[in-house]
């Protein structure tokens, strides 16, 4: 059995949802809910793009060109290139510029899509000695070790530790009086 809706009865709808401010929905009918259907899978597929991010600074070859070995100093080359990223960690070895570019598409693991390396490094006093530029390709895998310090206490348990460290407190610590002969 179908059901159908006269001409006077749609009209009378109409003019109530009018009244009530739901022309757009009695003007669509099932198309509304076509077009949240259509919007939905748009979002859904528009969350999936992948997403490109850059990180770091690198100076561009020009600026390199500006550098001289043996004659730029460390103020030099950040009036020049600028502050690095890094710097060395040791004795202040050398400037290190690094910039990389990783791509994320939706749930999966960031996968790094280039990499670049630009270390300058100063002699004893304070110049230039060698500029080298480093890629993705040049890099290695490092396997980090999963070293557990050694504890010194074996089969001790924390009341006990706490009870054995109360007689070693010199009582001067305690802020009792001078204990001194």
């Amino acid at each position: 059995m179908t059901w159908t809706m006269s001409d006077e009865s749609r009209a009378r709808a109409q003019r109530g949802a009018l009244r009530s401010g739901c022309l757009l929905h009695v003007a669509l009918g099932r198309g509304f809910a076509r077009l949240y259907l259509a919007l939905g899978l748009v979002l859904g597929l528009a969350a999936c793009d992948p997403q490109v991010r850059n990180h770091g600074y690198v100076p561009s070859e020009e600026e390199l060109q500006d550098l001289v070995v043996g004659i730029d100093t460390r103020a030099s080359v950040e009036d020049t290139v600028g502050t690095p990223s890094a710097a060395g960690v040791l004795n202040d070895a050398g400037y290190f510029y690094v910039a990389q570019q990783v791509r994320q598409f939706g749930w999966r693991e960031p996968e790094v899509l280039s990499r670049e390396i630009v270390a300058i490094s100063f002699d004893d006093d304070g110049t230039i000695q060698n500029i080298e530029r480093f890629g993705l390709e040049d890099g290695n895998v490092i396997a980090l070790s999963r070293r557990v310090t050694d504890s010194n206490v074996r089969g001790i348990g924390f009341l006990r530790q706490l009870m054995g460290n109360l007689g070693r407190i010199a009582p001067e610590l305690l802020g009792g009086g001078d204990t001194t002969p």
